[in-house]
């Protein structure tokens, strides 16, 4: 008897997970992509300080994530067997200060990527670039290259072909109105884990690139702390990536900064009171060049010099997003094919054996090894319900 043929579109995580189950459950698999080579984004994403996971509890991990199809997924591959499967194809880890989850120090993304591939190719898994997909039936994917149109026949078909962020890393979202056109219901895809665009930015310009550490930012009724960083446009940094959610859901509100989440309003008053004057007071507080240089900037000389005023603005001080980045700009998108679109399984219910796997799903999670750990759970899920 022959084996089952798998057609992967996609090699990023998700995709090479995917077929990489199969691959070591006796499948023949073959993996498509539109580039001349594999995981671009998943090499661009290593650039900024590669997390492959976070060391967070299962049950902590979980609620990262919006749907509960991708909570599900990560149940039956956590960080933990991510961790461990990375251990097998020789990637050792190490969990930095943070919790977050690094290759040792000297392992480069190329070096995660390339091991990851040469397993494939050991156990029999095929590549093929430079193929643009391009449509599929029920028996056949469709493809171009050079001009030429290439068909191949399928068992079944994965769909890994990334959000829209980053679209020179091939995640241009182009496959979305051919779903579209084939029944599947599709979601619009808007910037996730973005950097604010502050309607005063300009005020900030002269701080671009300043880091002011350990603050908590809320919105509506949402907090994160963590370090931001002024650029050009606005805020950037973790906190701000994880309140887009609540910005999406209302972007009325206002942005607001404690400076000093250690210190109650009442103690950095009596400390600034003291003080000879406002600076020193500041400066006794341990607070930053970069963050004194911030007050200064968003008070006026009357507030500045009131010791009252100044300890409301270092517990509050107000932000008024006017957008998030352009989706091309960001980390990760939501939107893309609706979770109403699948089975738990992640089959398309309009399309027998056609499953759809990563960042192409609506989902969402936070920087910080989270999204590449949604991308293998989900890549682990369609090759085990396969």
């Amino acid at each position: 008897m022959s084996k089952k043929k798998i057609c992967v579109i996609g090699t990023g995580p998700a995709g090479l997970m995917a077929g990489t189950t199969l691959l070591e459950r006796g499948y023949e698999v073959h993996f498509f992509d539109h580039k001349k080579a594999a995981g671009r984004k998943f090499l661009v994403a290593g650039h900024g300080g590669f997390n492959l996971t976070h060391s967070e509890s299962a049950t902590i991990f979980k609620e990262k994530f919006t749907h509960p199809f991708i909570q599900s997924a990560f149940t039956n591959f956590d960080n933990f067997a991510w961790i461990n499967w990375l251990k097998n194809i020789g990637i050792e880890t190490f969990t930095g200060s943070s919790g977050k989850i690094f290759p040792l120090k000297g392992i480069k993304p190329i070096e995660v990527l390339s091991a990851w591939m040469e397993r494939i190719t050991q156990i029999g898994g095929l590549f093929h670039f430079s193929h643009k997909f391009v449509d599929f039936n029920e028996k056949e994917v469709i493809f171009t290259k050079n001009s030429a149109k290439i068909e191949h026949s399928y068992d079944f078909l994965i769909l890994a072909m990334g959000g829209n962020s980053w679209k020179k890393t091939g995640s241009t979202g182009e496959w979305k109105d051919l779903l579209v056109k084939k029944g599947v219901i599709c979601e619009k895809f808007e910037s996730s884990n973005s950097g604010f665009e502050l309607a005063q930015w300009n005020e900030l310009s002269e701080l671009e690139g300043q880091t002011i550490k350990n603050i908590e930012a809320t919105y509506g009724s949402h907090s994160k702390k963590g370090d931001i960083v002024i650029s050009k446009y606005g805020l950037e940094g973790a906190p701000i990536y994880f309140l887009n959610k609540a910005y999406r859901e209302n972007r009325n509100s206002l942005l607001s900064i404690d400076l000093k989440p250690t210190k109650t309003k009442e103690e950095l008053q009596q400390v600034l009171k003291k003080a000879k004057n406002t600076t020193e007071g500041l400066k006794a507080l341990k607070l930053s060049k970069a963050t004194i240089s911030l007050l200064k900037q968003k008070t006026t000389k009357e507030e500045y010099g009131s010791y009252l005023q100044m300890a409301e603005n270092i517990k509050s001080l107000k932000f008024s997003p006017s957008s998030l980045r352009p989706i091309d700009e960001v980390i990760s998108t939501i939107g893309g094919v609706s979770m109403d679109s699948i089975t738990e399984s992640f089959e398309l219910k309009t399309h027998p054996n056609v499953f759809v796997c990563g960042e192409m799903l609506d989902w969402d999670a936070p920087t910080g090894g989270y999204l590449i750990q949604g991308a293998v759970s989900t890549g682990f899920m369609v090759g085990n319900s396969i």
